[in-house]
């Protein structure tokens, strides 16, 4: 799914995460802090704020980072993609799990709750992939 190009926003939150990557790296031990990608979440959960949480073996050369958000009723992830990927990156959505695939390369985030992968789906913006997952209600 492709933003709109005439889309309002999309410079806004450009704008919005370079000023929040400048104030991190000009934190004190700014050395080990970096920017993964940004999700701006525009609905509130019914039952208070939104949780965060970071996840991925940042260390692991092979793993992407990336990001987790989640409410009561949905799941965010956000993940950086490689500069130049050969191939088109894919999010394989399962139930459980789900699996960020770059030119032959895995990154398996597993879930604490199952998700709905018809109401679930992801999108590819300049070099970040964002995903979106809905809880699945009935389980």
């Amino acid at each position: 799914m492709q933003n709109n190009p005439t889309g309002p926003y999309d410079d806004v939150f450009n704008n919005l995460a370079k000023i929040v990557e400048d104030i991190v790296k000009n934190m004190p031990e700014s050395q080990h802090a970096r920017i993964v990608g940004y999700t701006i979440i525009t609905r509130q959960a019914n039952s208070g704020d939104p949780e965060m949480f970071h996840a991925g073996m940042q260390d692991d050369d092979d793993e992407i980072p990336y990001e987790v958000v989640e409410t009561d009723t949905d799941l965010f992830i956000t993940a950086k993609l490689p500069a130049d990927p050969k191939n088109a990156p894919i999010a394989d959505i399962e139930i459980t799990c789900v699996r960020i695939i770059v030119d032959g390369k895995t990154t398996t985030i597993m879930l604490d709750h199952p998700v709905d992968r018809i109401h679930s789906y992801y999108r590819i913006h300049r070099g970040v992939m964002d995903i979106s997952l809905k809880k699945n209600k009935d389980l």
